[in-house]
């Protein structure tokens, strides 16, 4: 017994992969990620049962899952950009595979890629930074995080589910108050829009552009892309 965990990619349908594509147009059944998941995708699936996961409990949603598979029914979970990356997943897939079900997982294009993309950039940029550090803030679902920290180790930082508190954000960077920073909203939707300052005036600007939420905050020269110090690698020496 099986069912799937697809990622959608981050807001371009066209941007899922081609077997996420395939398994979404074998669905009898489809629980997708609501608001987080561009209709178009939801819409070119031909599944009899379409449920938006926004509200329900994880017990629902396992519960739907479990039933539809045991009726033998082909059951796609989408899940909005690449699942791995504050996807929830795991937590989806336990109490399924005590009963048996297991997830054939499909990664998918993550929105901090589609963020790289919009900006030009890419976040290993040679002699700026080798390394990038993936995490998100406190708040209303983790009560407290290592943002000062890890902020400190100079290298690019990608952060999650934060815009909605970005002064706080940015206080806490232990980085130069010139240090670049991107706000990317909606990345590779119609709709997506780029904010760039610095650690010192970043969250003003967020803050007059109305974005509270669905974007990513890059922190880093490696925002600057063709404009930052870099070197040539070796790949093209």
């Amino acid at each position: 017994m099986k069912y799937y965990i697809v990622g959608a990619g981050c807001g371009d349908p066209g941007l899922i992969t081609v077997k996420g594509m395939d398994l979404l147009k074998q669905a009898d059944v489809l629980i997708y990620a609501g608001s987080l998941v561009n209709p178009e995708l939801v819409a070119q699936s031909p599944a009899s049962l379409k449920l938006d996961s926004w509200g329900m409990k994880l017990e629902e949603i396992t519960s739907v899952i479990a039933e539809n598979v045991r009726a033998g029914k082909f059951v796609v979970r989408l899940h909005s950009g690449d699942p791995a990356i504050y996807g929830s997943i795991v937590e989806q897939i336990a109490p399924l595979e005590e009963d048996g079900i297991h997830a054939e997982i499909i990664p998918g294009v993550s929105s901090m890629f589609g963020a790289a993309a919009a900006l030009q950039t890419e976040y290993t940029l040679r002699g700026v930074s080798e390394s990038v550090i993936v995490t998100r803030s406190a708040g209303q679902t983790l009560d407290s995080d290592q943002l000062a920290e890890l902020s400190a180790h100079g290298t690019t930082m990608v952060i999650f589910l934060s815009t909605g508190h970005i002064d706080s954000v940015m206080q806490k960077l232990r980085r130069p108050s010139d240090t670049p920073v991107a706000v990317v909203y909606h990345a590779s939707w119609p709709d997506q829009k780029i904010v760039r300052g610095t650690i010192a005036t970043i969250a003003e600007k967020v803050h007059e552009e109305g974005i509270e939420r669905s974007a990513l905050i890059i922190v880093g020269d490696v925002v600057e892309g063709i404009k930052a110090a870099y070197t040539n690698s070796h790949l093209y020496g």
